[in-house]
């Protein structure tokens, strides 16, 4: 079969057997095939007639036509690469060489992680912009796709400059060169500017250094920029390599101080133990002047983030100005010396809202999280605070999962406060006495890196709380100590929905339930999407408030963040509430629903073995009973009832339940 190789870093050139292929002159079937040979999944035609035509006399006449021509460049006997079913079409270029491609495998690998042949190889693959010159009048769709990905590929090359410079002598020819090319790339981004500063001074190359500066002094303050941060940098590079100790000091970019953000807008420089994002105001493709429905929505965004209070997330007026000097939302994190950033779409089609949102690690220009929402706008604001809530409860979600495995991957003695505390969590979201104990000690070692950690103090008191819960230690005892450290979170920081979280869930062990439910009510309050404020709020319900409360603050919670490590808790909780409403069926499934998920414990199976008793299936509640009593032994009715605060109504239920299946 002959080998078929496509460049889309550069202009558009496909090869067959190195020899390049006659396309067609028809910008738009070459925009085509670029769209196609991304898309992750078959497209839809009216799709594609949407993206590149405006309104011809037929469209979908084009559309074929312009497929003919690409079946007939690309397929070879037996081998067919435009596929079309149904009203979709696709491109299966699987088994060719594809740049872009390749990028974004390794990406989505992680650039930090590749080593430096591979990030030699990546390099040469970025031959000039992505489909450069390629542009298609008429077409705001396309050309609003094709900025998007070039500003994406972008960033892609400056991540992998970037990590080859960390991973060669910086003094070399080789990193000089890269540093030139990083710096030509993004001559704004000031890490690169203080990284060649660095790579010249350990050269010995004072004077052209020093002629860099100026250059780049000048060009900042062109674009009315901040240049202090970058003359600090170079001072600092100066005082700390210079004379004898230039030739000792490690030669990579991790030992520059970093930089603070480069715009007249922004903060100062991000607190070192906590992750920091940028949400750039979403895009609407219509063209729409700013003040419209997509800055609406990305200041609603940015709000709710902060409320969560669980990074630093950069004020409305810093992204805002940077977005209105055209500057794309990569080298805008770069600028704003973020961690992650978000950007994203807004499209209103005749009958539907569409928002599709990124959220990228900036260093390494992977995207950790992608998702388009669909929407009917029957009720234009409901549908935005949905999407909203969504959009705000996943970035959280899916930060803490990275900041969680990063911190994983480090030696224990080298974390910082923000990764101990994340290491913390790593372990606590096991739920095994000895992994709680491993979580317990992280989050106290955050304490003491940073006595001002509200977050780490919350999660101190959640150990001591499963401690109390569990009976993996006196329950008296641990309940006092959840409490204690709840106390402390509130003092470091009373608007942070964890700690009256936390708050609420130690009153709650002290048997004080109104007062635990206005804790929790508080937590939501201060931040609308915390999932888990939802579910404690469930929880408490299920046992002895309003069954019906704890069914939506269950539900509410599962939609806020669906993929959690308490979701077996959420379920749970719905399925108790389901049992003081008499709902026996209904409760059985969704305690199996809890049973089922990977890390549910013993009191999980528990729960699902009472249910599904109380519905008559004896066989299946009798298998969790057994498989309870494998680690639990002496396990029986007065350990589940003693686990929870029933009302006596429930307690009389459960007791029922456990006698038809020997746990009585």
């Amino acid at each position: 079969m002959p080998v078929l190789s496509v460049r889309l870093l550069g202009p558009l050139v496909i090869s067959r057997n190195d020899v390049p292929v006659a396309l067609p002159s028809s910008r738009k079937l070459r925009a085509l095939f670029a769209y196609l040979a991304l898309a992750p999944r078959a497209v839809g035609r009216s799709r594609l007639c949407e993206l590149l035509w405006d309104v011809p006399n037929d469209p979908r006449a084009e559309l074929r036509w312009c497929l003919s021509k690409l079946r007939g460049a690309l397929d070879a006997p037996g081998r067919g690469r435009v596929s079309t079913q149904g009203d979709t079409v696709a491109l299966d270029l699987s088994d060719c060489l594809v740049d872009a491609l390749e990028v974004s495998r390794a990406a989505a690998q992680g650039i930090g992680t590749l080593d430096v042949e591979r990030l030699r190889a990546l390099a040469k693959l970025f031959a000039g912009d992505f489909l450069d010159g390629l542009e298609v009048e008429r077409s705001p769709h396309f050309n609003s796709w094709l900025i998007a990905q070039r500003r994406r590929f972008s960033a892609c090359h400056a991540a992998v400059l970037e990590q080859l410079v960390e991973s060669l002598p910086a003094d070399g020819d080789e990193a000089i060169a890269y540093l030139d090319t990083w710096v030509e790339l993004a001559p704004l981004d000031g890490r690169a500017h203080a990284a060649l500063l660095a790579g010249l001074a350990r050269r010995g190359e004072i004077g052209a250094a020093e002629a860099h500066l100026a250059a780049a002094e000048r060009l900042f303050r062109s674009e009315e920029l901040d240049f202090a941060p970058l003359r600090a940098a170079w001072q600092a590079i100066r005082d700390q390599w210079s004379g004898a100790s230039l030739r000792t000091q490690p030669a990579c970019l991790s030992t520059l101080s970093p930089l603070v953000a480069t715009t007249p807008t922004a903060p100062g420089p991000v607190e070192p133990s906590h992750a920091s994002l940028a949400v750039m105001p979403f895009v609407e493709e219509s063209g729409g002047t700013r003040g419209g429905l997509a800055d609406g929505f990305t200041h609603d965004i940015i709000t709710r983030l902060a409320k969560l209070r669980d990074f630093f997330v950069i004020a409305r007026g810093s992204v805002f100005a940077l977005a209105e000097q055209n500057i794309a939302p990569e080298d805008a994190g770069r600028r704003l010396n973020v961690d992650y950033v978000a950007t994203g779409t807004v499209r209103s089609p005749p009958g539907r809202l569409i928002v599709s949102v990124e959220l990228i690690e900036v260093r390494t220009a992977r995207i950790v999280w992608a998702e388009t929402f669909e929407r009917r706008p029957d009720d234009i604001f409901a549908v935005l605070d949905d999407i909203g809530n969504s959009i705000v409860s996943s970035i959280s979600a899916e930060i803490e999962t990275v900041e969680r495995n990063r911190a994983m991957l480090k030696a224990p003695s080298s974390l910082n406060a923000w990764e101990a505390y994340h290491r913390g969590l790593w372990h606590m979201y096991r739920f095994t006495q000895a992994e709680n104990e491993q979580a317990r000690h992280f989050f106290a070692q955050a304490l003491q890196l940073d006595p001002t950690f509200a977050r780490a103090y919350a999660g101190l008191s959640f150990t001591h709380w499963q401690n109390a819960f569990q009976r993996w230690g006196e329950r008296d005892r641990e309940s006092a100590l959840a409490f204690e450290s709840a106390g402390h979170s509130l003092l470091v920081d009373d608007h942070n929905p964890a700690a009256h979280w936390a708050m609420g869930r130690a009153l709650w062990l002290r048997g004080e339930q109104d007062s635990s439910l206005i804790e929790l009510e508080r937590a939501v309050d201060l931040s609308p999407n915390f999932a888990l404020g939802h579910y404690a709020l469930s929880f408490v319900h299920s046992q002895s408030g309003d069954p019906q409360a704890a069914i939506g603050s269950s539900d509410h919670s599962r939609h806020l963040s669906p993929f959690d490590p308490l979701l077996f808790g959420m379920l749970g909780a719905r399925a108790m509430a389901h049992v003081r409403l008499g709902q026996f069926e209904e409760a059985a499934e969704w305690a199996l629903k809890a049973a089922a998920r990977p890390n549910a414990h013993a009191i999980i199976l528990a729960i699902a073995a009472h249910c599904l008793a109380l519905a008559g299936r004896l066989d299946e509640a009798r298998g969790f009973a057994a498989a309870i009593r494998k680690t639990l032994p002496n396990y029986g009715v007065d350990d589940f009832i003693g686990t929870f605060r029933f009302e006596p109504d429930a307690v009389a239920l459960f007791r029922q339940g456990a006698r038809r299946i020997g746990l009585g």
